[in-house]
Parts: C-alpha cells; structure tokens; sequence
C-alpha cells in the first residue's frame, strides 16, 4: 500500500479569506444550499458510489477536528451527481468513478461552476457471482461482453455451451453511475444491455447475488471485501491468453488487475473560496496516501506524486 509520507506541515495552510465579498464568492461557486449566510459552515458533497466510503470517512475524520462545519456525503453516482447537483451549482464537490464528460463540463460552464479534477485512489472493480455457483470461477472480457452487452443472451449456457441453461439474473449499478461508463467503455466496447437490475445501492447488488445461485453482478472493490463471506469474486482476465487475475488492491496498485481504475474528487474552484470547502479539500488530500483508506475503506491510496499534483492544483485554484 501506498505510505503515508504526507503530512500537515509539507504544505502552508490557507488562512481565513476576509469577510468582505463572501456573498460574491458564493454566487461564483453557485453553490445554492450554500448560498445563506448561515450556512458558511456546510459543505456538500455528493456523487459516486465507489468513492462515497472514502469520502464518507473523509468527512466523519474532518468534523472529529472540526465541529463548526457540517460535511454532508450522498451517493448519487457519478453522472447523477454532476447533471443534478454539482453542475447546477448545488454541491460543492462531486466524487466520480470516470473522468468528467465533455457534456458535464459544458454544463457546469453554463452554471459558472469550474471542477477541478483530483485523482485521490484507485479501485479493483469486482465482477462477483453467487457464492453457490460452482460452475464458473473466472471470466474473459469477451465473456463479459456478452452477457452485459447483449440483450439477446439470457442464459449462462448462452455463454458456455457446459453452463447451466438458467437464467442470468444481471444486477449492477444504475446509468447514472461512474461504475456502469467505465465498465460499458471499458469492458463492453460502448454498449451496456438494458434488461438487468440497476441500482445505486451496491448493497442491493450484493443481496441480489447472496438471494439467487443464477445472479452476476459488479462494484467497487470495496462492498466486495465487506461482503467476501456473501458473495464470490470471479477472477478476471483481459483474453484468453491472459492468465486470470484475483481482484485485490495490491493487483489494482501494480496494474496487473485488468479492471482496476481511478478514483477522483471535483471541487468547485468558485466553492474552494469558502474556509470550510477549502480546509475539507485540504484536509481530504493530505490523507489521501493514508494506509487506513486500504486498510478500512478497501482501495487503493493515492501516491505521494498524486498528491502533490492535487495540493498544487488546489493551491492554484486559491491563488497561493
């Protein structure tokens, strides 16, 4: 895992931004929920599921230090919480399991809100199947493709002629979710079929695979090592001449997991003006390599060049 070698005292600490002008800096963040003068103490985070524990965490650590500020975190998934929350100026920070789409970013422009991209961890995204299912334990992209691509594959003999003729019973997570583009684009070549269970709740996904011998699903590596005594992670390999690799956060540190990918946080630059956005940002970066983000949320941590280049970029957008 990534060691903690970033401490408080490598970077100066913003001071407080003078009174005068607040509601201005406010109008710029577009922030609404915000936009009170009462409510300097709030800051809203909302987004992606994946990255919700780490932020959750985040926000339970800052307030233990900080008990004027109230940090709220929702899991909207990535796209529903930039469309519904961040672009229109109703969150202070997005979490996202992808990078911003070009269309979010132009919506954001015509709110007048600026993100400001971080990558903060990474992520074994975990294919699981019941743990009763002993006919598969591992699985090719191309294997994949066609059962989450393809409307007309209905049964796991549909993929392998020696598997069950039962139904595939397909939960994963909503269109909305960073999860759901990543693994569409990533895994199944654009196209993602329609007729599953889509949640934002991984936890719905995990009771769907624990309740049926026939379920498949996918997520965050996270809810699958809480959950590793009720489902069963399929080992994954990118072709057939690749050897299958176990999802694990060392695998998604080294590159070895085909599906490990990035995790990362979208601050306002107009929101960062408020005292308490900013010190939560900061606060959030500086523990960003921390090993407890490994060892009790269940991803990877961030390395020391990543933060450095976000506590660069959150210096820049301060002005410092």
């Amino acid at each position: 895992m990534a060691d903690n070698q970033f401490g408080r005292d490598a970077v100066s600490r913003r001071k407080f931004i003078a009174a005068t002008g607040a509601m201005g800096t406010v109008a710029i963040a577009g922030c609404s929920e915000t936009s009170d003068g009462d409510d300097n103490g709030e800051v809203i985070v909302k987004g992606s599921s994946t990255v919700f524990p780490i932020s959750d965490e985040m926000a339970q650590r800052f307030m233990d230090e900080n008990s004027d500020v109230n940090v709220t975190v929702d899991s909207t998934g990535s796209g529903g919480g930039f469309e519904n929350h961040f672009c229109p100026g109703d969150a202070d920070i997005n979490g996202a399991s992808r990078e911003i789409k070009s269309e979010e970013e132009d919506h954001c422009a015509e709110n007048d809100v600026t993100p400001i991209e971080m990558h903060i961890g990474g992520d074994a995204l975990t294919v699981a199947v019941s743990p009763d299912n002993d006919w598969v334990d591992s699985m090719t992209f191309d294997q994949l493709a066609q059962i989450w691509s393809d409307d007309s594959v209905t049964t796991w003999s549909d993929v392998e002629s020696d598997w069950p003729d039962e139904e595939i019973k397909l939960y994963g997570p909503d269109t909305t979710s960073g999860t759901y583009d990543w693994f569409t684009e990533n895994v199944n070549g654009g196209s993602h079929r329609t007729e599953y269970e889509g949640t934002e709740d991984d936890n719905t996904i995990i009771q769907g695979l624990e309740d049926s011998q026939y379920a498949m699903g996918y997520f965050g590596y996270a809810y699958y090592s809480e959950n590793e005594d009720r489902v069963k992670a399929l080992d994954i390999a990118e072709s057939e001449d690749d050897e299958p690799t176990t999802p694990s956060l060392e695998a998604a540190k080294d590159g070895s997991y085909p599906l490990a990918r990035p995790l990362f946080i979208y601050p306002a630059e107009g929101s960062l003006e408020r005292d308490p956005v900013y010190n939560f940002v900061e606060f959030y970066l500086e523990n960003s390599s921390a090993d407890w983000i490994a060892d009790e949320v269940g991803y990877v941590p961030a390395n020391q060049d990543m933060v450095d280049e976000n506590m660069s970029k959150l210096e820049d957008a301060a002005g410092e």
